[in-house]
C-alpha cells in the first residue's frame, strides 16, 4: 500500500501532476483529452482525495481512504460552478472526463450556461467546442434548448459569427430553433459584420431548404418555425450594408417561394438589392404599388424613389427621370382616401420577379401599408438624390445636378425648362421658390452660359414668375467678363425692356467699372456649397459603366428568368460583339439561368469566359459569384473546377462557408470514391478526379 507519509509529504506532486494535465491537453475539435502516464491511475485517486481533504480538515484528523475521488471531483466541480470560478471549474471538469467521461448532465448544462455568461471570448469558444462535442456525440439531446439559445445569442453579442452559426446549425439538426424574438437579436448582431451577414444569409436559407424540402411535412410536425418578415429583413438589411447584391437578390427570392410577405422595410431593401443590380424594371413594379398611398406612408418610401431616380440616371433616361421627378412634386394623394381604396391598399397584392407574363415565375407578396412598429432595425442611409419634407419626396441639389447635366448633354434645354417651371410653379404655392433662378445662376458660375440664357428665355415664353434682377445681372456680368459683347448688349436690351433698368449706356458703364471679371475658377463659397458645386462635382466625376450595359443586363436577366438561355446567350455574345466588358451580374443572371435547369456543363464554359475577363483585369469577381459558381460545380460533379474556385477565393483571403459545402457534398455525394484508392483507378482521368474528390474532403472537413 502506498504510505501516507509520502503523499503528504509530496504536496508538490499535486500541482506537478495538474501541470502536466494542462501541458499534455490538446484539442481535437474541442475535445479536451488528458494524457498522464507517469502515474498510476490508483495513485492519482489519493493525490486527489489528499488535495481535497487537506484543504478543508484539521491537521490532527487523519484521511479516510474510503473517500471517492469522483464524488470529490464532483463535489470540487460543483462548487466552483456555485462560485462562478471558471478556472477552477474548467480545471476539474477536464479533470473528471479524463478519468471518468462526462460529469451529471446537470453540471454539463450549469458549466455550459456559466461559460456562456461570460464576456471573455475564450470562454465563450470553449463552451462552443463543448456544445459540438455533446452534440455531435452520443448525447445528442443532452443540452436542453434554452441552453443553446444563450450560447448563441451571447457568441453573436461577442461579434463571434462563426461559433454563432455553427450552435444556431446544431439546432436546426435537432429542428429546434430559438423563440422568434431571441432569433431575430441573434441574427441582428450577426449581420453587423461581413462574415456574419454571409453566415446569417446561409443559415436563413438553410432553414428555407427545409421548407422546400420534400420532406416539409415532417418538419412541421417537430414545429419548426418558419421565417417570418422581420427576418428576412435583418438579413436583407445586411446584404444591402454589405453591398452583397447577389446573395440578397437570393434572399429575396426565397422570401418569396416560402410566401412570406414582404412590408414597407422588405420593399425599400428589395429596391436597394435591385439597384445594385441594375434592375430598373424591378423597381419600377414595386412603384406601382406604393403610387397613391397616404401621406404618411410616403417617408417610408423616399429610398425606393431614391433608387429608381438613381437608376434613371445611370440608364441615360432623362425623359423617366423627369418625370419622377415631377411625380414626385405633385401634391400627393391625401388621407382622407374612399374606403374602397384604402381596402385596396391594405391587401396584399402579388408582384412578379422577372416577366409578368411569366405563368411558373416566382411571384411576391408585399403589403405597403405593413409597419411593423416594434421594429429593431433603424434605417441610417443618407439619401443622396431625395429627402423629405412637408409631406412630399423632394430633389437633392445632387439629383438636380444630375438632371440638368444629363438634359444639356443631350441637348433637352426645353424640357429641362418645362420641369423647373412646374416644380417652381407647384413649390411657390406653399412656401414660395427661386428653383430657377438657383439653376441659371449655377450654371453661370460653371461656365454654362449657353444652357442659362436658353433656361430664362424658355422661362419668359412659359410665363412664369419673373426672374430676380440677381439672375439677369449674374449673367450680364459673365458675358462682359468673357468679353462676349454681344450677347451682353442683347441681354442688356432684354433688361431694359423689363423695365430692369433705366439708362442702358449708364448701366453698361456702371457694370463695366464696378464690377469684377468674371473668374469661373473662383466660386462664391455660397455656390461651392450649393447646386453649383454639384455640377461641378458631377462634370469631374468619371463616367461609370456605359447605360447599354444595364439595359443589356436587363434584357439578358429576363430571359434567364424566363429560362431563354438560347436568347440569354445571344445578348451576351452581343455584348462581346459591341466590344462591351460584361459585369459580375451578367454572369451571374447567366449562372443562375443555366443553374436552375441543372446545366452545369454550360457553367463550366462560362467559367473560361469568366477566367479570361479577370485576368485581363476586365472583372473583379465577389464572394457571392465565387459561392454560386463552387456550388453549382458542386452539384454537377465537376470537382477540378471546385478546387479551382476554392484556390482563388484562398488567394483573395476570402471566408468560405466549408459547412455549407460539406452538407451539399454529403447530399449529393456522399459515398463518392469513398473506398476507391488511387491505384485502382480504371484510367487516368477517374485517377485525377479521385484526387481532387479527395482534396475537397480534406478542405471541407468531410470524414
Amino acid at each position: 500500500m502506498f504510505p501516507f507519509h509520502a503523499i503528504k509529504s509530496c504536496s508538490l506532486v499535486w500541482s506537478v501532476v495538474s501541470s502536466v494535465q494542462k501541458v499534455a491537453s490538446v484539442s481535437n475539435h474541442g475535445r479536451d483529452i488528458v494524457v498522464h502516464k507517469s502515474f498510476s491511475k490508483f495513485h492519482m485517486y489519493r493525490l486527489l482525495a489528499y488535495q481535497s481533504y487537506s484543504s478543508t480538515a484539521p491537521q490532527h484528523e487523519r484521511l479516510s481512504w474510503e473517500v471517492s475521488p469522483r464524488a470529490v471531483l464532483l463535489r470540487k466541480l460543483e462548487s466552483a460552478l456555485n462560485d462562478h470560478q471558471l478556472d477552477e471549474a474548467w480545471v476539474n471538469f477536464n479533470g473528471f472526463k479524463s478519468l471518468y467521461g462526462f460529469p451529471p448532465d446537470a453540471l454539463i448544462s450549469k458549466l455550459v450556461t456559466e461559460l456562456s455568461y461570460s464576456a471573455d471570448p475564450c470562454w465563450l469558444q470553449r463552451a462552443y467546442n463543448l456544445a459540438v462535442l455533446i452534440c455531435e456525440g452520443k448525447s445528442k439531446k443532452l443540452l436542453q434548448v434554452d441552453i443553446l439559445t444563450k450560447l448563441s445569442l451571447s457568441l453573436a453579442r461577442a461579434q463571434m459569427p462563426i461559433p454563432a452559426s455553427g450552435i444556431l446549425r446544431l439546432m436546426l439538426d435537432r429542428r429546434i430553433l430559438p423563440q422568434m424574438n431571441v432569433l431575430w437579436l441573434v441574427l441582428f448582431h450577426m449581420v453587423k459584420t461581413d462574415p456574419g451577414t454571409y453566415l446569417a444569409s446561409n443559415f436563413l436559407i438553410q432553414i428555407c431548404d427545409c421548407f422546400l424540402d420534400s420532406n416539409a411535412k415532417k418538419y412541421q410536425q417537430v414545429k419548426l418555425v418558419k421565417p417570418d418578415t422581420m427576418t428576412f429583413n435583418i438579413i436583407l438589411d445586411g446584404c444591402v450594408r454589405f453591398k452583397s447584391s447577389l446573395k440578397g437578390q437570393q434572399v429575396m427570392e426565397l422570401m418569396a417561394e416560402i410566401g412570406v410577405t414582404a412590408d414597407a422595410h422588405s420593399i425599400t431593401l428589395i429596391g436597394q438589392i435591385h439597384e445594385m443590380n441594375g434592375l430598373r424594371d424591378e423597381i419600377k413594379k414595386l412603384k406601382y404599388h406604393i403610387d397613391g398611398l397616404p401621406v404618411p406612408f410616403l417617408c417610408h418610401y423616399q429610398q425606393l424613389c431614391n433608387s429608381l431616380l438613381n437608376l434613371h440616371f445611370k440608364f441615360d433616361d432623362i425623359d423617366a427621370a423627369a418625370k419622377l421627378i415631377l411625380d414626385m412634386h405633385i401634391t400627393p394623394v391625401s388621407a382622407t382616401l374612399h374606403e374602397k381604396c384604402r381596402r385596396e391598399l391594405q391587401k396584399p397584392h402579388l408582384v412578379s420577379i422577372g416577366s409578368d407574363s411569366i405563368r411558373s415565375g416566382l411571384k411576391m407578396q408585399i403589403l405597403p401599408e405593413l409597419l411593423v412598429k416594434d421594429s429593431i432595425l433603424q434605417s441610417q442611409t443618407e439619401l443622396d438624390l431625395v429627402d423629405f419634407k412637408n409631406g412630399k419626396i423632394l430633389l437633392k441639389k445632387r439629383a438636380m445636378a444630375k438632371l440638368v447635366g444629363g438634359c444639356r448633354k443631350h441637348g433637352r434645354i426645353s424640357e429641362l425648362s418645362e420641369v423647373l417651371h412646374s416644380i417652381q410653379e407647384d413649390c411657390h404655392k406653399q412656401e414660395g421658390s427661386s428653383l430657377c433662378s438657383e439653376v441659371i445662376e449655377a450654371c453661370v458660375h460653371v461656365g454654362w452660359l449657353e444652357t442659362a440664357h436658353d433656361i430664362l428665355d424658355d422661362m419668359e415664353k412659359l410665363g412664369g414668375r419673373s426672374m430676380s434682377l440677381t439672375t439677369y445681372i449674374t449673367l450680364l456680368k459673365a458675358y462682359y467678363g468673357k468679353q462676349m459683347l454681344k450677347q451682353g448688349n442683347a441681354l442688356l436690351r432684354r433688361m431694359q425692356k423689363l423695365g430692369w433698368l433705366v439708362d442702358a449706356s449708364n448701366e453698361v458703364v456702371a457694370f463695366s467699372c464696378a464690377s469684377e471679371k468674371s473668374d469661373l475658377a473662383h466660386i462664391s463659397s455660397k455656390c461651392r456649397s450649393g447646386l453649383a458645386e454639384c455640377l461641378l462635382q458631377e462634370a469631374g466625376e468619371e463616367k461609370g459603366m456605359s447605360p447599354t450595359v444595364y439595359e443589356l443586363n436587363s434584357t439578358i436577366y429576363f430571359f434567364c428568368k424566363a429560362k431563354m438561355m438560347e436568347d440569354a446567350l445571344k445578348t451576351y455574345r452581343k455584348m462581346g460583339h459591341m466590344q462591351i466588358r460584361p459585369t459580375v451580374q451578367t454572369f451571374a443572371h447567366l449562372v443562375h439561368g443555366y443553374s436552375s435547369l441543372g446545366m452545369y456543363r454550360d457553367i463550366t464554359i462560362l467559367w473560361g469566359d469568366i477566367k479570361r475577363n479577370v485576368e485581363k483585369s476586365n472583372l473583379a469577381l465577389c464572394r457571392d459569384m465565387y459561392e454560386c459558381l463552387l456550388l453549382n460545380f458542386l452539384r454537377g460533379g465537376y470537382f477540378e473546377r471546385v478546387m479551382e474556385i476554392v484556390d482563388c477565393m484562398r488567394k483573395q483571403n476570402m471566408y468560405a462557408d466549408r459547412w455549407m459545402y460539406r452538407c451539399e457534398f454529403l447530399k449529393l455525394h456522399k459515398n463518392l470514391y469513398k473506398s476507391l484508392k488511387a491505384s485502382e483507378a480504371r484510367n487516368d482521368t477517374q485517377k485525377k478526379r479521385l484526387q481532387h474528390v479527395a482534396a475537397f474532403r480534406k478542405w471541407a472537413g468531410v470524414v
